[in-house]
């Protein structure tokens, strides 16, 4: 199946894999689509959330002709992948918590999880660290505030290193805590913050490898890309325009959601 590859999160987050997918897929077209109206998408509902999700993606799936979806959004993932690849007919890619290598590089056993609150409490997330890190000690850390900072970044503004690190706080409390699973795609775009954050050497891990893996496996043939990538967007504006232009991406059209 032709056509480009399709990126999908309630905000900028999902951004943090366009380096990773051009690294694994260098030729191939993006487009990038963003529920912004109705994020953030951490505190909703979870009834809500799955209608929406799906609503959304097949809007968006329908407008860019891709070949492949790129759920790039850990809250979307861990509640509506089962429903999005039994509604779509392209390939599904999630985005997990990178719950499993985090416990592999982990020496001190004791690892953290900063993600939104719902995923934080989302059972797929239990059945993550049973499966792959029974062995080890998980501080989660619910940290919502964080979405609104990335989102800030990529709009231009300097984000509030004090809430950065007063939400960031409890991983630090434990002075073994050596690794930290970054649960949330907006996250990574904070990374530089979130190590001045840490009182001590802290190794972060996100899903953003692993998902351009995964995407180069099931991307059949992707349409070529030419120029700037594209943009959709559920409202809108001149910030967004702005952050997807840092990474390339022309200034995204109106998605209208059935």
């Amino acid at each position: 199946m032709s056509g480009p590859i399709l990126i999908f999160d309630s905000g900028v987050g999902g951004l943090s894999v366009v380096p990773p997918l051009r690294r694994h897929l260098p030729d191939a077209a993006l487009v990038y689509a963003c529920d912004n109206a109705m994020m953030p998408y951490g505190t909703r509902p979870d009834d809500w959330l799955v209608a929406r999700i799906l609503a959304v993606c097949e809007a968006a799936v329908a407008a860019s002709g891709c070949c492949v979806l790129v759920v790039a959004c850990n809250t979307a993932s861990t509640l509506a992948l089962d429903a999005l690849r039994a509604h779509l007919k392209v390939p599904v890619v999630g985005t997990v918590p990178a719950i499993k290598p985090a416990a592999a590089m982990s020496a001190s056993r004791h690892i953290g999880l900063l993600a939104t609150s719902a995923t934080v409490a989302r059972p797929y997330t239990d059945r993550l660290i049973e499966a792959f890190a029974a062995d080890c000690r998980v501080t989660r850390v619910a940290a919502d505030p964080l979405v609104r900072e990335a989102e800030r970044f990529l709009a231009g503004d300097e984000p509030d290193q004090a809430i950065i690190d007063t939400v960031t706080a409890p991983l630090w409390a434990s002075a073994d805590l050596d690794t930290v699973v970054l649960g949330c795609t907006h996250f990574p775009l904070l990374g530089e913050r979130l190590i001045a954050a840490s009182p001590r050497p802290i190794r972060l891990i996100d899903s953003g490898e692993a998902i351009a893996r995964r995407t180069a496996e099931v991307a059949g043939d992707p349409t070529p890309r030419t120029g700037r990538d594209q943009g959709l967007a559920t409202a809108p504006d001149a910030r967004l325009a702005r952050a997807l232009a840092r990474f390339d991406f022309d200034e995204p059209r109106l998605l209208i959601v059935g």
